[in-house]
């Protein structure tokens, strides 16, 4: 007769722990239902077009109304990439106004170059907006320049630039961000793309040449209960990324940036068509060079814009065809799906974020200038 053995409530406890990781990998993507409604031109009065950088407003105070949602403009109404000025304000009903209108003459600090917003946007639970200028002068890469992150107030006025160096690290060419937000104090993960591409391109009407100088620098901000945020420090925390200048996307760089609950960092790496892992982003004081890659090609094409699903997931929106692509912490890409409203398939998407409920994605539109939700 064959014997049953009862299991200990200890037994079971720890083949369940042995389990979890499985399971969690074997649950339903986030993407998996949900469907695109298309959303509202993002376009302001002044013609600006080419959104990039997507933000949802944490808290009301000024201008600012929570779970509205800013967009950064890169191309003016000419469509010169680099020339953007406007940041837009975009209601949950899907009513558009103008948030900030940011002249370059009128800055309180230095932005090299001017200013051409880019996908780096954050706004911070103090009423603070910071966004980043990769200005040209033609829209070509032959006149790109440094630029800057512009702090603005719940207003929409620029108060001060965070530009050049500091503490050893260079500001060169932001161009996509995101923010640990812990009130009095913000982290913020900045990529850049201008590190040795200009002098690469000798022909601005051909891809320039790759150079491993893309990074990732962390800034950390003493944000005062009264008064503007206070630079204290600059660390690079992630370098050697691939990074060149392209005549249809102005640079191609290590672009989207998320950080996880662990506070590891990844990175959306466009060229290398990889996710990288930065581990403990929020408190090294070295370069984990480009990291440790989580997933690379299979559905990955160009991944750009990078956020991280309520499930932990990474999502990443790519250059190339107008997919999403849903991706685990292990690297499984698990999910993939079309989101591009416009149907020009490459070069559309840029920034994404959760929506406040935790339920849906916003994401960008370059090809309809268009602000559009998957839920």
């Amino acid at each position: 007769m064959k014997r049953f053995r009862f299991l200990s409530p200890a037994w079971l406890l720890g083949a369940v722990v042995a389990l979890a990781p499985a399971f969690a990998q074997a649950a339903s993507p986030f993407i998996g239902p949900l469907k695109v409604t298309p959303g509202p031109l993002t376009n302001p009065g002044n013609g600006d077009i080419n959104p990039y950088g997507v933000a949802v407003v944490p808290r009301s105070t000024g201008k600012l109304v929570k779970g509205h949602v800013l967009v950064s403009n890169f191309n003016n109404g000419n469509n010169s990439q680099g020339t953007g000025t406007t940041i837009s304000d975009i209601a949950p009903d899907g009513t558009v106004k103008l948030f900030a209108e940011i002249s370059a003459s009128r800055l309180p600090g230095p932005c090299p170059g001017g200013i051409g917003l880019t996908t780096a946007l954050s706004v911070l639970r103090s009423g603070w907006v910071i966004v980043g200028s990769l200005p040209t002068s033609d829209g070509t890469s032959a006149t790109a320049a440094a630029g800057c992150l512009l702090v603005l107030n719940d207003r929409g006025k620029v108060v001060e630039t965070l530009s050049g160096w500091r503490f050893g690290v260079q500001i060169n060419g932001p161009w996509d961000m995101t923010a640990l937000d812990l009130d009095n104090v913000a982290e913020l993960f900045v990529t850049n793309v201008l590190n040795g591409t200009v002098a690469a391109d000798p022909d601005v009407n051909q891809p320039g040449n790759v150079v491993n100088q893309g990074n990732v620098v962390r800034i950390i901000l003493f944000v005062p209960d009264h008064g503007q945020p206070q630079e204290v420090l600059r660390t690079v925390v992630g370098s050697g990324f691939g990074e060149r200048t392209d005549p249809a996307a102005l640079v191609i760089g290590p672009t989207g940036v998320a950080l996880n609950d662990a506070g590891d960092l990844y990175v959306a790496d466009t060229l290398l068509n990889r996710i990288a892992k930065i581990s403990n982003a929020v408190a090294r004081f070295s370069s984990a060079s480009t990291g440790k890659t989580v997933s690379a090609n299979g559905a990955l094409n160009g991944p750009l814009g990078l956020a991280l699903a309520p499930n932990g997931n990474i999502l990443t929106v790519n250059a190339n065809d107008g997919n999403i692509v849903e991706t685990t912490p292990h690297g499984s890409q698990v999910a993939v799906k079309f989101i591009d409203t416009s149907n020009m398939g490459g070069g559309t998407l840029f920034g994404l974020a959760l929506t406040p409920n935790q339920k849906g994605v916003y994401f960008v539109d370059d090809g309809d200038n268009t602000l559009d939700l998957l839920h």
